[in-house]
């Protein structure tokens, strides 16, 4: 289908290539739609971060991120997936298409799937921004390299933080773990028992228990963190060559305001079908209103498959 600019039309246009778009692709081809994702970034998403997988259906074994991502990408490929490398940035009708703007031109498609996950929330602290990059990382499994038998300071007790604390036991000299609650709190560590447990027993993590962080400082480079104690609002500054945060992420939804739902959060709301607001748009993945989900690669995908699936009855009951 061509539309009235003259550009081609696809069945199915979907924005985000990782896990929830990358199946969403897989079950559209399968439904015989023309199907193109457009990632800014590199095709797999988050996941590409992520050392290890271990919970992912069909694999006895752990995989890594990259390997369960490439995989998924090749499977999408397979069926003649078409991918854009470029940046959604705008989204609105057109008649009877939906029209996307891009960094890398202009897509129209007669549905959307919106599956652009979430970015890493930034920590709000003295000498944060000035050094990030400078030790000062958000993804440990990216730059832990760096950091080779070196102390490093990990911020965040949730699933990721404690995998990436995990994961530069194997670099580093000694892990810090900065936990904002007292260790006697059950809920201080909010990651998975089976994670909390390698944590806790692991001989190179040290727990930092009742503290946050006040302040990044060193001069052009990271040289040490400043840390507050809760219960008396003691500080003490540590010494460390890198510093990893890992507090959880913000949906990528600024530029969709006022063209889908969104919560006060951020994350697009949709019905249990994954549809959003807008006949024709559809939503899946971390960008989804939570409503208790939990950020796991096969609930994104399982996601990916029902808005794909929906989007196909979509396009053969004439919408669009």
């Amino acid at each position: 289908m061509t539309s009235g600019n003259g550009v081609q039309a696809s069945d199915v246009l979907i924005i985000g290539g990782g896990p929830a778009g990358l199946t969403a692709a897989i079950y559209a081809r399968r439904a015989a739609l023309h199907t193109v994702i457009l990632e800014r970034g590199a095709i797999g998403g988050q996941l590409l971060e992520t050392d290890m997988v271990e919970n992912f259906p069909g694999f006895p074994e752990p995989i890594s991120g990259q390997e369960l991502m490439d995989r998924m990408r090749a499977q999408a490929q397979r069926l003649d997936t078409e991918m854009r490398l470029a940046e959604a940035t705008t989204l609105e009708s057109q008649g009877d298409l939906w029209r996307v703007t891009s960094t890398n031109g202009t897509f129209m498609a007669r549905c959307v799937i919106l599956a652009t996950g979430a970015h890493p929330k930034e920590l709000d602290v003295l000498g944060a921004q000035e050094l990030k990059g400078k030790g000062l990382s958000y993804c440990a499994t990216c730059d832990g390299y760096f950091y080779r038998d070196k102390p490093v300071l990990m911020v965040g007790a949730g699933d990721a933080g404690i995998t990436e604390a995990l994961f530069m036991t194997r670099i580093a000299r000694e892990v810090f773990v900065v936990v904002r609650h007292p260790e006697a709190d059950p809920k201080a560590i909010r990651a998975t028992p089976i994670l909390r447990e390698r944590a806790l027993k692991h001989p190179k993590i040290r727990f930092l228990w009742n503290q946050v962080v006040d302040a990044f400082r060193g001069d052009g480079r990271l040289e040490s963190v400043v840390l507050r104690d809760l219960s008396d609002g003691r500080r003490v500054e540590l010494k460390v060559d890198g510093a990893f945060v890992k507090i959880g992420y913000a949906p990528a939804t600024s530029w969709l305001h006022g063209v889908v739902e969104i919560s006060d959060e951020g994350y697009i709301r949709t019905d249990a079908w994954m549809r959003t607001s807008r006949p024709g748009v559809f939503a899946a993945g971390d960008v989804r209103e939570p409503h208790g989900r939990c950020a796991q690669a096969v609930v994104a995908a399982a996601e990916g498959a029902i808005a794909a699936m929906q989007a196909a009855e979509y396009v053969s009951e004439g919408g669009g």
